[in-house]
């Protein structure tokens, strides 16, 4: 007996048993390509002295990337950094990020580098004064601050000197406020753990 809706349809008995005992040839769904999520290494910053750098020249060791400034109660962690990167330079790249968002920078990025060289003997990179907070804050510490881009952390900083620590394939792994020192226990764990 059809069915009303066969029947609606015109589609007798035999017209749906030839139907279902068809044999259809399934196509392979196509092969979608999944983006890679964004990482460090997919921003580009510019040196205190102007030159753009890609942060993928520094693959394959980890990254801690501190907001630094010149006139701050923890300016004396410039000290540990510089330490901290000579000490440990073999697991990780120290990246120096003047900043003016709590207003304790100085005017200009020739006075941050001559401060730095002179008071602390900084070598490790230094990149130019950005903003690192809010909606002026520089692209790369949009990416910082927002789990949903970088994955792990949903911290912006709150002060000078908070520092970022990225793993060896440019991935935030972990957000260390202003108070967690360069040389501190917990940070060179987390630096020469595998």
């Amino acid at each position: 007996m059809k069915t009303p809706l066969l029947r609606l349809l015109g589609l007798g008995t035999l017209a749906v048993a030839g139907l279902s005992a068809m044999n259809f040839a399934t196509a392979p769904a196509p092969k979608m390509e999944i983006a890679a999520a964004p990482t460090v290494y997919d921003f580009t910053v510019k040196t205190i002295d102007g030159k753009d750098v890609k942060l993928s020249k520094y693959k394959g060791k980890k990254i801690l990337i501190v907001n630094t400034a010149s006139k701050c109660g923890f300016t004396p962690q410039y000290k540990e950094l510089e330490e901290l990167s000579k000490k440990y330079g073999k697991d990780v790249t120290v990246l120096g990020f003047p900043s003016n968002s709590f207003n304790q920078e100085l005017s200009s990025d020739s006075e941050v580098a001559s401060f730095c060289e002179k008071n602390f003997g900084v070598t490790f990179p230094l990149f130019q004064t950005v903003a690192v907070k809010g909606d002026d804050a520089t692209p790369l510490y949009k990416f910082l601050a927002d789990k949903t881009k970088n994955g792990a952390v949903s911290d912006a900083p709150s002060w000078n000197f908070c520092k970022y620590l990225v793993d060896k394939q440019g991935h935030v792994v972990k957000f260390y406020p202003s108070k967690v020192t360069p040389l501190s226990p917990e940070l060179v764990a987390d630096i020469t753990a595998k």
